[in-house]
């Protein structure tokens, strides 16, 4: 039976290898620190942390979430270590919340290796705080037990490993949040908070392998699985601009970070700075409707039939994207159980073998032979029945998958879709944008469309370095940049696309015009606002009225009065892709460049960048915040992007046109047209 502890209490451990699952609700750092008899950590070598998540006995995971996972084996620790303390701390530098007051108490559970938890604590009381020690496993007498202790310090981990007498509490401090903000650089933006007002209903298979995952569990999981809905907050708030905050049809001000359960819709006053409130202008604060009507109930025993749509939502387009996050976490999920149940029977066989070795007896001869295919057989039996479960979900996953594919709207269609063949100029800004599909390696057949919201609130970086490809092969650095512009192409025409008729402006900055083949498409068809910038001159030029732009919008945010612009000043979102950088950059470009990145996406301005890291190597780490403030997209598939929930890599392949295909000129050629006939 698990205890339920509250603050100071404790209770026996049974066994030595644990977990310890930690739910937040936004995303945390979870660590921890092992410490001598009297709580002191002797050095960094004591603190497992995203930089470093492993030691001896205790790995943590490698990058804030709301979820985590740790797993402890208290045999392993050394004989000096008396305590493990597990640390939650919030990130710093970012968007989302600074206190834990201001999220839902954070719940921690230790489980055995089955799944089955041992003792559990509800954090309460938490207010100023931004770190905590949630708990400890101490050793006494002999025996391991857990005390709930829910200390909270309001000075963040500084004070709290100060407190536990690290010398360099401050510097490793900065470091842990070096390799955090590094780690939420490759983490696909969670969609905003669900809420309770539309459950997304989806049929689930019971799962039997592998410990349970909470609430939210996969189609493995018992019970309906809420929505992402993006339009629970304000309603009217009268007359707005495109692609100004605060005009007409613009976006107001978004208060939390994407995935911040605690902040997300909630309305705020704007600052001139900051993410990007996506709830609609004009719409009202009641609860969406219903999903339509299901398909013909399925035979008995058997599960649902997929329907494209099935989750809630205002419009069509909302509940496919609703749709499409939940098969994105339901796939992370599922993933994570089977991966957690093979873990668990891999240990279980070394320890049945450790046990073998260890009597001298049955060390050889043919009992210990018997032992040991006896416990190969059992370790076949777990991971085969863990790969039924695992199979099961997944064909129910393909199934969905092969429904909803072909009824995905343009700006969430793969550009082989028939969809674009009848595509027509919006009158609407879409919810979102496909940039290119996931997968997993125990479900390569299985393709989740990468939707990010719009306007875009991070800028994208396509990166055209030489890293190794999935087979281990390098591509030619001339390939690279090449495949790397033409996924900023396609990206940018999808862009265009999806936007109505003059609310969506491309500058193009390429200062040694070695984009001039890719770039066709887009000079071409005369979608540019201008013919790309060549030289250090044209860069320059660019730039400044970039960032003349964001200026002159912040001051008239600033100052309430939005639509007191000066003449000329180009109201739609823009977009800003920047080619072979950092080729024709002075060091003022590149602060001006870093200030788009920064500033930019809160007032409608947009970075795409197209670059080698490697090729500005020589600013050093000034450029480090750029590049962590950007999406990092690949040209080629690639594992490099991180789910919200769990943390699994997965691989991201670009969305990108087929080789002979017409589509993207079709495509942009409307575009024109329709950004003609609008500007008479």
């Amino acid at each position: 039976m698990t205890a339920e502890l509250t603050r100071g209490q404790n209770h026996p451990l049974p066994r030595a290898r644990l977990e310890v699952r930690v739910s937040a609700g936004t995303p945390v750092v979870a660590g921890a620190t092992l410490g001598d008899e009297d709580g002191t950590i002797h050095g960094d070598e004591w603190v497992a942390h995203p930089g470093t998540p492993t030691l001896p006995g205790v790995e943590v995971s490698r990058q804030a979430a709301a979820d985590h996972r740790l797993a402890v084996d208290l045999d392993a620790v050394p004989d000096a270590v008396h305590r493990v303390s597990v640390l939650l701390a919030l990130p710093v530098g970012g968007t989302g919340p600074a206190r834990f007051g201001a999220v839902a108490a954070p719940f921690v559970a230790v489980t055995d290796l089955d799944g089955d938890e041992v003792a559990s604590y509800t954090i309460t009381g938490l207010e100023a705080e931004s770190a905590v020690v949630a708990l400890e496993l101490y050793r006494r007498q002999g025996a391991w037990k857990v005390r709930a202790v829910g200390q909270g310090y309001a000075g963040g981990l500084p004070e709290l490993l100060a407190d536990q007498k690290l010398p360099g509490a401050h510097q490793l401090a900065g470091r842990i949040q070096e390799a955090v903000a590094a780690g939420l650089a490759r983490s696909v933006p969670a969609p905003p908070a669900r809420t309770a007002e539309g459950d997304r209903s989806r049929q689930a298979a019971t799962s039997a392998h592998g410990p349970d995952l909470g609430p939210a569990a996969s189609h493995g999981a018992t019970g309906p699985v809420p929505p992402v809905s993006p339009y629970d907050t304000q309603g009217a708030t009268g007359a707005q601009t495109s692609g100004i905050p605060g005009e007409h049809g613009g976006q107001p001000p978004y208060a939390g970070a994407p995935g911040d359960s605690a902040t997300a819709g909630q309305p705020s006053a704007h600052t001139g700075g900051g993410p990007v409130d996506y709830s609609h202008p004009r719409r009202q604060t009641a609860a969406p409707p219903p999903p339509p009507p299901a398909a013909p109930p399925a035979a008995p025993g058997q599960p649902a039939r997929p329907v494209a749509g099935d989750a809630t939502g205002w419009s069509m387009d909302e509940r496919l994207y609703n749709q499409v996050w939940g098969m994105f976490e339901d796939l992370a999920r599922t993933t994570a159980a089977y991966r957690s149940a093979v873990d668990f029977a891999d240990s279980r066989m070394d320890k049945e073998l450790d046990q073998v070795l260890s009597d001298p007896r049955s060390r050889i001869g043919g009992q210990g032979d018997a032992a040991r295919e006896a416990a190969r057989a059992r370790h076949g039996e777990l991971v085969s029945r863990a790969r039924e479960a695992l199979d099961r979900d997944l064909a129910q996953l393909a199934e969905e998958a092969e429904v909803v594919e072909p009824a995905l709207p343009a700006a969430y269609a793969r550009w082989d879709s028939p969809v674009w063949h009848a595509y027509r100029v919006p009158m609407e800004i879409p919810m979102a944008l496909r940039l290119g599909d996931l997968h997993l390696p125990e479900a390569d057949g299985i393709r989740i469309p990468m939707l990010v919201r719009l306007p875009l609130e991070r800028g994208l970086w396509i990166d055209s370095g030489r890293s190794p490809s999935l087979d281990g092969s390098f591509a030619d650095a001339h390939d690279m940049r090449r495949l790397g512009l033409e996924t900023a192409v396609a990206h940018a025409a999808r862009l265009l696309a999806v936007y109505p008729a003059g609310e969506f402006t491309v500058h193009v900055i390429d200062p040694a015009g070695s984009g001039t083949r890719a770039l066709a498409p887009l000079v071409q068809t005369g979608v540019l606002a201008a013919p790309p910038a060549l030289g250090a001159g044209g860069a320059a030029d660019v730039l400044a009225r970039l960032t003349q732009r964001v200026d002159l919008v912040q001051m008239a945010l600033r100052a309430g009065a939005p639509d007191a612009l000066p003449p000329g000043v180009d109201t739609s979102q823009q977009l800003l892709i920047v080619n072979d950088f950092p080729h024709g950059f002075d060091d003022r470009a590149v602060t001006q460049l870093r200030y788009l990145a920064d500033e930019g996406p809160a007032v409608g301005v947009h970075l795409m960048m197209v670059a080698d890291r490697e090729d500005s190597a020589g600013y050093g780490p000034l450029l480090d915040p750029l590049w962590r403030s950007l999406l990092r997209l690949t040209p080629e598939a690639d594992d490099h992007l991180a789910d919200p929930w769990v943390g699994h890599a997965w691989t991201y392949e670009p969305s990108l046109v087929p080789a002979g295909s017409q589509v993207l000129q079709q495509v942009l050629t409307q575009v024109a047209e329709a950004r003609r006939s609008w500007r008479r």
